[in-house]
């Protein structure tokens, strides 16, 4: 059996009817807010807040001058003292130098050192150790005998001879201001009973003539090789 509704039943009849009348009354309500917020709005400017500014303004007060500085003091007035002397009384002469004598004298005088500073000088520069002078020391007769001198004072040690050593010592030692040989020492060795032996000789030596640096004897150190050969 099939339902029958009416009209006035029907619901979905009268929606759409009331949606549009919904949606009408909506852009009234809008079109009127719009038209009441639009009026001009009159702004009544107050006096008395430009009133309260100015009784607020804070008055700028510039700082009184300075008073100046009292003057300073016045300078002590210096009187001059004159002591009268009578004609008949004599003076003490005073020598007055003017600038001409001082330098006069000082062109003619000349710098004498000290004598502690020479004799201090002397004392050092005859302890130094020289190694090249103006004048090198000499042995008596020159090198030839000094050859001669080693080749006569050396004798070969017997436990070198057996061992077949042989070789040269360099030795060096010092020429004092009187020509004494000392300091004697070996540069390089070869063997202890050879460098034993050519200590031996060098310090037998004679003294020796002694060097010279600026006309005056001084130290020198000497250096020479004592060579052993057998054959």
């Amino acid at each position: 059996m099939e339902v029958k509704k009416t009209k006035r039943a029907d619901l979905e009849g009268g929606k759409t009817s009331g949606f549009l009348m919904g949606l009408i009354i909506g852009c009234a309500v809008l079109f009127a807010a719009f038209e009441w917020g639009s009026r001009d709005v009159k702004v009544i400017g107050d006096s008395g807040i430009a009133e309260i500014i100015a009784e607020e303004e804070i008055e700028i007060t510039r700082p009184e001058d300075a008073p100046p500085p009292p003057p300073p003091p016045p300078a002590p007035v210096v009187t001059e003292v004159l002591n009268v002397v009578e004609d008949n009384v004599e003076l003490e002469q005073q020598e007055i130098l003017s600038t001409e004598d001082t330098q006069t004298a000082a062109q003619v005088q000349t710098y004498v050192a000290p004598a502690a500073a020479i004799q201090e000088e002397e004392e050092e520069s005859a302890q130094q150790i020289f190694t090249v002078v103006e004048e090198m020391p000499a042995f008596p007769g020159g090198e030839t005998e000094l050859l001669k001198f080693i080749n006569g004072a050396i004798r070969y040690p017997v436990i070198a001879q057996e061992n077949g050593i042989q070789g040269r010592v360099t030795c060096a030692f010092v020429v004092n201001r009187d020509g004494a040989v000392v300091d004697a020492e070996i540069m390089r060795g070869v063997d202890p009973s050879l460098d034993k032996e050519a200590l031996r000789v060098i310090n037998t030596m004679p003294k020796w003539s002694p060097g010279k640096q600026r006309g005056k004897p001084v130290r020198v150190r000497y250096i020479i090789p004592v060579t052993f050969r057998l054959q």
